[in-house]
C-alpha cells in the first residue's frame, strides 16, 4: 500500500489579512514616529573637560530643537551630549530642565529643525490596545518593539535627593524594551506619542511615564523655568476606607489616613496628627493618595488653604500653608 502525502491545510485568509493588517500598523508607526526619536550620547562635566555618561534616547517636541527624555538618562550632573537621529543626522543638546520626582527632562539643539513627533493623550488608552516603542536599546539606535497596553493606572516611585513621589498613571506594556530605551517613544497605531518610557521592571513588562495634562504642564514649566514647583504639606499618607458612619459627610468610601507627619512642616505646624484622615483640601475631595499629589501644585505655595480630617471619627477643619517642596 503507498504512503499517501500529507496534505497542508489551506492557508486562512483570515489569519493572512489579519497579520498582515499588524504589520502594515507597526511599520506605519515606525514610519511616522522613528524621525522624531534620536538616541542620546549624554556627557558629564569634569575637570579639564567633559566625559561620556551614559545612553538613552529622546523624542523630539518641537520643530525648534527641543526634546523630552527621562531625568535619570541625563542625571543630576550633566550638562549636555549629542543626538543621532534615524537619517544620521546628529545634533548637539544642552539640558534644559529636569524633574527627577516625574522622570522627565527636557533638553535643546540650539538652531537644529526636527522632525516634532505628534503628542497623543494616555488617558485614552485602553487595556490591550496595540503600542509601538522606539528607542535606542542597548546602543542600537531606531529599534522597533511592538506589543499591547498590558495594564493602565500603575505607580511608579521617583526619589530626587531630598525628596520622594509617586509618579501615577503610569503604562504597563509587554512592547520589549532594554537599557538605552529609557526616554524613547510609546506610540499608539495612529502614531501619537502616548508615553515615555522609562523603566523595564522584567522580562515582558516595561513602563512608561505617560503623555497626559499632568506631564504636559511638566514639560511646559521645564521648557519655561528648568524646574518645577511643588507644594508640601509634610505627610505621608495611605489608603484608608472611611468608616460606614462617616461617609455621607466625607462623600466617599475611600481617603487617605496620615501615616506620618513630618516635623516642623505646614501640617505639624497646624495641628494635624498621624491617624487623621484626610477628606479635601482646598475643597478638592481626596479619595487616595495620588489626589493628595495631585493637589500639590505651584499655586498652593504659601496659600493658606482649608483641610477637612476625620479625627476618631469625627469631622474636623484645621488651616494649614503648603510649603515649597526642595527636590534638590
Amino acid at each position: 500500500m503507498s504512503a499517501v502525502a500529507e496534505v497542508p491545510p489551506p492557508v486562512d485568509r483570515t489569519d493572512a489579512e489579519a497579520l498582515d493588517a499588524y504589520s502594515n500598523a507597526v511599520i506605519a508607526v515606525a514610519e511616522n514616529v522613528g524621525p522624531s526619536v534620536a538616541s542620546l550620547r549624554v556627557m558629564r562635566r569634569v575637570r579639564g573637560g567633559r566625559v561620556p555618561a551614559g545612553a538613552g534616547s529622546g523624542v523630539a517636541l518641537t520643530p525648534d530643537g527641543y526634546l523630552v527624555t527621562n531625568a535619570h538618562v541625563v542625571g543630576s550632573r550633566v550638562t549636555g551630549g549629542r543626538a543621532t537621529f534615524g537619517d544620521g543626522h546628529e545634533a548637539r543638546f544642552e539640558v534644559v530642565g529636569r524633574d527627577p520626582l516625574s522622570d522627565l527632562a527636557v533638553l535643546h539643539a540650539p538652531g537644529e529643525q526636527l522632525a516634532a513627533a505628534t503628542l497623543g493623550d494616555a488617558e485614552r488608552l485602553r487595556v490591550g490596545q496595540l503600542v509601538v516603542a522606539i528607542g535606542n536599546p542597548h546602543g542600537l539606535g531606531g529599534s522597533v518593539t511592538a506589543g499591547v497596553v498590558s495594564a493602565l493606572g500603575r505607580s511608579l516611585p521617583a526619589r530626587s535627593r531630598r525628596a520622594g513621589r509617586i509618579i501615577d498613571n503610569v503604562i504597563q506594556t509587554d512592547a520589549a524594551l532594554n537599557p538605552g530605551s529609557s526616554g524613547g517613544a510609546l506610540a499608539d497605531s495612529r502614531g501619537r506619542v502616548v508615553g515615555i518610557n522609562t523603566a523595564v521592571a522584567g522580562v515582558g513588562l516595561g513602563l512608561a511615564v505617560p503623555i497626559n495634562e499632568t506631564t504636559r504642564q511638566i514639560v511646559a514649566q521645564l521648557m519655561r523655568d528648568g524646574r518645577v514647583r511643588r507644594a508640601y504639606i509634610g505627610v505621608a499618607g495611605g489608603p484608608r476606607p472611611v468608616p460606614p458612619q462617616a461617609r455621607a459627610t466625607a462623600g466617599s468610601a475611600t481617603s487617605v489616613e496620615v501615616l506620618e507627619v513630618v516635623d516642623g512642616g505646614p501640617a505639624h505646624r497646624a495641628g494635624v496628627r498621624p491617624e487623621d484622615v484626610i477628606l479635601s483640601v482646598d475643597g478638592n475631595q481626596v479619595t487616595r493618595v495620588e489626589d493628595l499629589q495631585r493637589l500639590m501644585v505651584a499655586d498652593l505655595i504659601g496659600v493658606p488653604v482649608t483641610v477637612r480630617v476625620l479625627r476618631a471619627g469625627r469631622p474636623l477643619e484645621v488651616e494649614l500653608v503648603p510649603a515649597e517642596l526642595e527636590s534638590g
